[in-house]
């Protein structure tokens, strides 16, 4: 189950959220060198500049977990994640404002970044990616919007269909999955840092709440019905993916 997109794109132009796209994939582009190079030079690289848990505890490197933010470690990497905050950065911003939103950001990615460290204790696998900042944005979206309507594509076999469905009941299954997966992996043999995906998130919903009871709280969710407060955009409709029925010839 993977989103693409909700039914509620912003009134207004997200700069900060599209300034973070383009940072981040500015970052990448200049890194591939590095990426597709020499081990030795990959190593160091990330090294100097990757979040390493070892490294924060012992009181060295904390610019890292601001650094290790933008940087990414393949093309589907950058992808999937610049993908998540255009869906769930614009409307965000739009409530919280372009200076708002950005410290929320930062915030969450910092926050997202200890959380891994604590969970992580003693590793000296390098962690880069901003899925643990945007992990906040969806914790915050979830906030103030739980039954704005996302589209998400769902694969199961040949069977392959897009749906929309409340943010709520999405997000809650992406971090039900954060807390599984976290549970069960060992964050010193590297991969996946679901723990940072799962303390972003939380960060997120914990950095946003002081705007959302601002608007009111609860009052805001009556007043919205959970929905960003303009209306949804018309989308068109989809349908079942058309897999060619092969039938066997009679002789």
């Amino acid at each position: 189950m993977f989103p693409i997109r909700d039914h509620n794109p912003s009134r207004r132009t997200p700069y900060v959220t599209l300034v973070l796209i383009a940072i981040n994939v500015g970052v990448f582009i200049a890194t591939v060198p590095v990426l597709y190079g020499p081990p030795a030079v990959q190593q160091r690289f990330f090294l100097d500049w990757a979040l390493i848990p070892a490294r924060i505890e012992m009181g060295d490197g904390g610019y890292t977990l601001l650094t290790s933010m933008f940087l990414h470690g393949g093309l589907l990497h950058i992808a999937g994640n610049m993908l998540f905050l255009w869906i769930f950065g614009d409307n965000l911003e739009d409530q919280m404002g372009h200076l708002g939103f950005l410290l929320f950001y930062l915030a969450c990615g910092v926050g997202a970044g200890l959380t891994h460290v604590m969970f992580a204790q003693g590793s000296t696998i390098p962690t880069v990616g901003a899925s643990g900042a945007i992990a906040g944005v969806m914790g915050g979206y979830l906030l103030f919007f739980p039954r704005a309507r996302v589209d998400v594509l769902l694969i199961f076999f040949i069977f392959i269909q897009i749906v929309a469905v409340p943010a709520w009941f999405m997000l809650g299954i992406w971090f039900l999955l954060q807390l599984l997966n976290g549970a069960v992996a060992d964050p010193n043999m590297g991969g996946v840092a679901y723990w940072a995906h799962a303390g972003g998130f939380v960060f997120g919903v914990l950095f946003a709440l002081p705007a959302w009871l601002a608007r009111g709280g609860p009052r805001f969710w009556r007043i919205s019905h959970g929905h960003p407060m303009h209306a949804e955009t018309v989308l068109g409709r989809y349908r079942y993916s058309d897999v060619p029925i092969v039938r066997r010839r009679r002789r």
